[in-house]
């Protein structure tokens, strides 16, 4: 047999590892992402919620705050709104997770196992892990920011209309076109720099934690690489992405979120760090935290699916445990 006939004869996932790999991730991350993401809307919805910068612009101004929490912002959204509602931007989610999850886990896979020298077996130090993560996050986000302001905007569709506002999107396509149209290419990477931070740290905690632990307790301990360990680790990773992205995800979506000029520059923040400052002197330190709660609640499921679905889906197709 030639080379070339034993090549086309190996498995899919051994001719094109990395491509096999982005698309089982992206598989993983799109079921996930559908199971948890009424608690992503209500997160965003609690973070816009309150706005000092809106209030003192005077868009808001002697309008009543329509909810309070978790469970009465997700009651009134379907109450008001509709229940097929609290998937409003499921589709751009879904799409952004696909190239987010997909480019992020092939990277990390990379650089842990070719970059930073990973030894199969031996213990991996968690300074290379957190290196590993959070490059991989943030390239990952850079490429994903697109689908991600779309998300973000179409989330807040159906505030606006019980506002009075008109809608500002038909459709996915369409909120594309119109935010190309309206700032240009660089208008659809609007808010990349608090995302890629955001993503990174995130990634510090998903990634870094849910590898890091997982491999401490096939080392340390007698579990063995199942889905009880697999339960276990995302748990950790779930709980530690929350805490270090919430304050960066609060900071993304006010950016992305605010009105913008015929040039694409924001009426409200001039930068990441400007939207930080307004946002402690206006509202204190833990409104950085506002919608922490969902964040953890849709982190922890997302975390627990993604990875039990994305090892399954590896096992089944003759992919080694990541």
């Amino acid at each position: 047999m030639s080379p070339a006939e034993e090549e086309r004869s190996l498995p899919l996932p051994e001719r094109w590892p990395r491509a096999s790999k982005f698309a089982l991730s992206a598989c993983a991350a799109a079921v996930a992402e559908l199971v948890t993401f009424p608690l992503d809307l209500t997160k965003t919805r609690l973070q816009i919620q309150g706005e000092a910068a809106v209030r003192g612009d005077g868009a808001a101004a002697g309008q009543a705050v329509p909810y309070r929490g978790m469970l009465r912002t997700a009651a009134g959204i379907a109450q008001e709104e509709g229940v097929r509602k609290l998937w409003q931007g499921a589709t751009p989610a879904v799409y952004r997770h696909i190239v987010y999850t997909g480019v992020r886990m092939v990277t990390y896979e990379h650089l842990r196992d070719s970059v930073l020298g990973r030894v199969e077996g031996e213990s991996f130090p968690l300074w290379k892990a957190v290196v590993g993560g959070m490059s991989a996050g943030a390239i990952g986000q850079f490429f994903a920011s697109p689908t991600d302001l779309v998300k973000v905007q179409m989330q807040m569709e159906g505030k606006r209309k019980l506002e009075g506002k008109p809608l500002r999107f038909r459709g996915v396509h369409h909120a594309f076109l119109k935010i190309l149209s309206e700032g240009g290419v660089r208008g659809l990477w609007a808010g990349w720099v608090p995302n890629v931070q955001r993503a990174a740290l995130v990634n510090m905690g998903d990634l870094t934690t849910y590898d890091s632990v997982k491999h401490f307790l096939l080392l340390n301990t007698t579990l063995v690489d199942n889905s009880v360990t697999h339960s276990v680790s995302s748990a950790c990773s779930g709980l530690v992405a929350a805490v270090l992205g919430t304050p960066a995800d609060v900071v993304k979506t006010r950016i992305m979120n605010q009105p913008r000029d015929k040039q694409g520059r924001g009426l409200l923040y001039k930068s990441s760090m400007d939207c930080l400052i307004q946002t402690v002197q206006g509202e204190g330190f833990m409104s950085l935290y506002k919608g922490f709660i969902p964040t953890w609640m849709r982190m922890a499921p997302w975390s627990l699916v993604f990875w039990l679905t994305y090892e399954q889906i590896r096992r089944i197709c003759g992919v080694t445990s990541f």
